[in-house]
């Protein structure tokens, strides 16, 4: 039977699931809600290797990527990248949101809404550098650890020699790290099966239709940036053919957008990367962390925008020129600053709110399906980060073995 099962393609076992959690929930919402477990035991899993994997893998990156210039040259290209697709994603956002009239045409009854602290712009900047390392990885601090283990990184590069034992146990520490992904991975149709049956149950296909233009604003517009933007660049600069990047990343893509977790979809994003976009394990342990911290098109980019218009049609508030200007630069640092997490985008759409002067009230009325679009944002972001994962590594000629991969002159 487990013979049988292995035999088929992994990609076909997940989408099997996918379809399989779909039907089980609209068909039997009861089973399809009791059938939750089966999610957060996947989730549980992916989220038990975040904080070991993240920190063995950039320390194991820095400290194999020897030349200190190239590493600053990786980084800036990466995060620059990071920047350019976050602008035109807020831009896609706000120019869909702005030609397509997607204010409800019923009246919706507010859910309840939890009040959320913003951070000041430089508790942001202090909460980079934790007060305990082992704290961080104890808590699962994503952005703590990527630094702590910079400066790891850093330090045993430095010392060269002198550190070169405690080089090679981290480095070994991340082989390990990457073989218990791969147990866990096989994981993923059954995650995903409890995950798709449990949404559908709990919400139901009828809790869309009082949003369905908003939510469908919403996918319409990660859809375009996904194929348009992330497609355009991987042909352009990736040096591959679009129906082959999509179908390389497929299996991350259903990960991303079952989990809602940028963090949660490392394990599986890091073995299309390596294994199908042919990076090289070095720089995809350093970017693929990076990007699920700092590189949210989706979360930060896209939502906030149509969100925000969305809650000033509800109200019937005008907005000017220069509402639709600050609403971009909002989206656009909330991008690289939310954290790669479920949930966290209500938090940076508050801040957007906050900007323009509408009233936070208007997050209550879309609390209710933020599930349902953070599948699309995930999905997105996840996307981005393998993008980017191609298109910089061919610029510096990080990849394994580019004549396994079809390309295009």
């Amino acid at each position: 039977m487990l013979k049988v099962w292995f035999a088929i393609p992994f990609w076909q076992r997940v989408l099997g699931a996918f379809a399989a959690g779909m039907l089980i929930g609209g068909l039997a919402p009861e089973v399809g809600v009791a059938l939750k477990p089966l999610g957060d035991l996947f989730i549980k899993a992916i989220k038990m290797l975040v904080a070991p994997l993240i920190f063995c893998a950039i320390v194991s990156a820095i400290t194999d990527l020897n030349d200190g210039k190239k590493l600053g040259r990786l980084g800036v290209k990466t995060i620059g990248l990071f920047m350019f697709t976050a602008v035109i994603a807020s831009a896609i956002g706000l120019t869909l949101a702005t030609v397509i009239d997607i204010s409800p045409e019923t009246v919706l009854t507010p859910t309840e809404q939890n009040e959320k602290t913003i951070p000041s712009v430089s508790e942001v900047f202090l909460n980079f550098v934790p007060d305990n390392p082992f704290a961080a990885l104890t808590e699962g601090n994503v952005l703590q650890i990527v630094v702590f283990a910079a400066l790891v990184g850093i330090a045993i590069q430095r010392l060269s020699q002198k550190a070169e034992p405690l080089r090679k146990t981290i480095k070994s520490g991340a082989e390990v790290m990457y073989e218990i992904t791969r147990m866990v991975l096989q994981l993923t149709p059954v995650g995903v099966f409890g995950l798709m049956s449990w949404v559908i149950g709990e919400y139901g296909f009828s809790t869309l239709l009082p949003l369905a233009k908003f939510v469908g604003v919403i996918y319409l517009a990660c859809l375009i940036h996904i194929v348009v933007v992330y497609g355009g660049l991987v042909r352009t600069a990736g040096g591959m053919s679009v129906r082959e990047f999509f179908k390389a990343v497929f299996d991350a893509q259903i990960v991303a957008f079952t989990t809602c977790s940028s963090f949660g979809s490392l394990p599986a994003a890091h073995r299309a990367v390596t294994e199908r976009l042919k990076v090289s394990k070095d720089y995809a342990s350093f970017v693929l962390p990076l990007g699920a911290t700092i590189n949210m098109d989706g979360c930060g980019g896209i939502y906030p925008a149509v969100a925000s218009i969305f809650i000033a049609q509800l109200y019937g508030i005008p907005l000017e020129w220069m509402d639709y200007g600050l609403i971009m630069l909002t989206a656009t640092l909330a991008s690289v600053g939310t954290a790669g997490v479920p949930g966290t985008a209500l938090v940076m759409l508050t801040v957007t709110l906050n900007v323009i002067g509408l009233p936070l009230e208007g997050i209550a009325f879309i609390a209710a399906i933020d599930r349902i679009i953070d599948m699309a944002r995930t999905l997105t972001n996840v996307t981005g980060d393998m993008m980017v994962s191609r298109v910089v590594a061919r610029s510096e000629n990080l990849l394994q073995d580019d004549s396994t991969v079809k390309t295009e002159s």
